[in-house]
């Protein structure tokens, strides 16, 4: 099924979660916030949250520093 990630296409199989999806994309899931079709997931949801064909997704990373 396809789906966008911060604006790119991707490939990926039915049924795929937000945290298999994370880690496909090598992603630490404390360190990061998703938005799919512009709503918050929680982190708690990520493992049970199915994405769905056309579903555009936001993945931001936090970054420490000064």
């Amino acid at each position: 099924m396809n789906i966008l990630v911060n604006g790119s296409p991707r490939e990926v199989p039915e049924g795929t979660t937000i945290a298999q999806l994370l880690n496909q994309l090598e992603v630490t899931a404390r360190h990061v916030a998703v938005e799919v079709n512009l709503e918050l997931v929680p982190r708690a949801r990520h493992g049970e949250h199915k994405l769905h064909e056309a579903d555009s997704l936001e993945v931001v990373t936090l970054v420490g520093g000064g």
